[in-house]
């Protein structure tokens, strides 16, 4: 085994079960201390995950947590300090479901979803970050999804916060690149209980979390990229990318057809698409493309 975490701590959220569960058995294979996290009610699925990997020889410990309360949150960054000196590695893996159509989803759907996914990975980063920041050492992973990279039906809220999750990522990473903190995201496919009912047996024979685990332990590695966006399932594994195209040059003085030369060039406006360094590029492409107009 290359990746070697012997003496990092690993803190995982939602890691009773599914996905989290399965992170956490394979970093402590590979040496880490894990911080079991699930909230209240499935405290004693967290027990039983640190129990298992004790029983394999490694060392964990479960704190129950909501990652939507902030002191709940504080307090269990604290205690994870105080046991294990430092926390290393952040997984936030925490996730619910609120599934609906658009046109039936209530507030509370949107914000019970959104506080989980987004706010919860706000609250678990920003907990770490200083401490990670003093540290000049940190990885952290955001677990996105297909259905914000691409959109799914009936999950605008969970399609939502899984894109604002890619968001943070860019800027994390930005900010963090001085003190050697890398953020990336993952956008798992598994069989999980969130995803029970929603894909036939012959599919889900194939999505066990631990197909996706391998993913998320190379995020995590002392080697790890910064500012990606890794796809894993099925033992498969993509990236994604969000691209910006060179695009054309419509004038300055707002032509009157302006808005129809758009529609009329849209495939060529869409050519030699590239991974900018960050969003200010935008800004500085389209200043290029308007200088040389100028001639």
């Amino acid at each position: 085994m290359s990746i070697d975490l012997t003496g990092r701590t690993a803190l995982i959220t939602g890691a009773g079960a599914g996905l989290g569960r399965a992170h956490a058995h394979l970093l402590a294979a590979h040496g880490a201390n894990i911080v079991i996290n699930d909230i209240p009610q499935s405290i004693d699925k967290a027990h039983a995950v640190a129990a298992e990997i004790a029983g394999h020889g490694g060392t964990a410990h479960a704190i129950a947590a909501s990652v939507t309360d902030e002191a709940a949150v504080s307090a269990m960054v604290d205690e994870a300090t105080r046991r294990f000196g430092k926390v290393d590695i952040l997984v936030n893996n925490a996730g619910i479901l609120r599934d609906k159509s658009f046109s039936k989803m209530t507030l509370a759907d949107w914000r019970d979803v959104i506080d989980v996914h987004l706010t919860g990975a706000y609250l678990c980063t920003h907990a770490l970050w200083d401490q990670m920041r003093t540290n000049n050492y940190g990885r952290i992973v955001m677990t996105t999804s297909s259905s914000g990279l691409y959109g799914n039906f009936g999950q605008s809220n969970y399609g939502a916060a899984k894109m604002a999750l890619v968001g943070l990522m860019q800027t994390l990473s930005i900010e963090g690149a001085k003190n050697n903190i890398r953020v990336n995201c993952l956008a798992p496919t598994a069989r999980t209980a969130m995803t029970e009912g929603l894909l036939p047996p012959e599919a889900l024979e194939l999505l066990d979390p631990d197909r996706v685990s391998p993913a998320l332990l190379a995020l995590v590695a002392d080697n790890a990229p910064t500012r990606a966006i890794l796809l894993a399932g099925a033992s498969g594994i993509e990236r994604a990318t969000i691209t910006m195209s060179h695009g054309i040059y419509i004038g300055h003085d707002q032509p009157a057809d302006a808005a129809d030369r758009i529609l009329a060039e849209w495939d060529q406006i869409g050519e030699g698409a590239t991974v900018p360094d960050m969003g200010a590029a935008q800004g500085m492409l389209e200043i290029q493309k308007a200088l040389a107009a100028r001639g």
